[in-house]
């Protein structure tokens, strides 16, 4: 555990940078990365990215992992997407606390015994970090989910 980040200790594995379907990237996020990797944003779309429901993610390769991710370290990472900035603080943990351990099953850099006040105050510090002017009430649950739990017990 680390002394800076009691709840948090990346380990470089690369986990994180695996699976289809997550990483998400916005129009700010294909700007900067086309830029970075000196393609245009047509040409970066149509080779590095795949349309999902909601918009376009970063494409994966044959094992699963992002395109962008050599020998388990992100290649663009002075312009990642922001999805990819905010991990593991991600809304999501402040409308169910209970996702920190969900996702310390995957991730060995999560401190899954962590105290949930310190999760919930390191990810909402985290979140305002990225999105300035965040407020707790902005974690909301997808449009298509029911959610009217408390963000977190007081």
């Amino acid at each position: 555990m680390s002394l800076e980040n009691p709840v948090f200790d990346c380990k470089q594995c690369g986990e994180c940078c695996k699976g289809f379907g997550g990483t998400y990237v916005s129009s700010e996020d294909i700007h900067a990365i086309a830029r970075f990797t000196g393609l245009s944003e047509t040409v970066f779309r149509e080779s590095c990215c795949q349309e999902a429901a909601r918009g376009p993610v970063l494409a994966v390769d044959e094992e699963n992992r992002c395109i962008f991710q050599k020998d388990h370290i992100c290649s663009i990472h002075p312009v990642k997407p922001r999805m990819c900035r905010e991990w593991p603080f991600i809304p999501a943990v402040l409308r169910q606390p209970g996702n920190w351990q969900l996702m310390g099953d995957a991730c060995p850099g999560i401190i899954q015994k962590a105290p949930a006040q310190a999760v919930y105050n390191q990810t909402l510090a985290s979140l305002q970090k990225t999105r300035p002017g965040f407020r707790p009430e902005q974690a909301i649950a997808p449009a298509d989910v029911s959610d009217n739990r408390p963000l977190f017990p007081a």
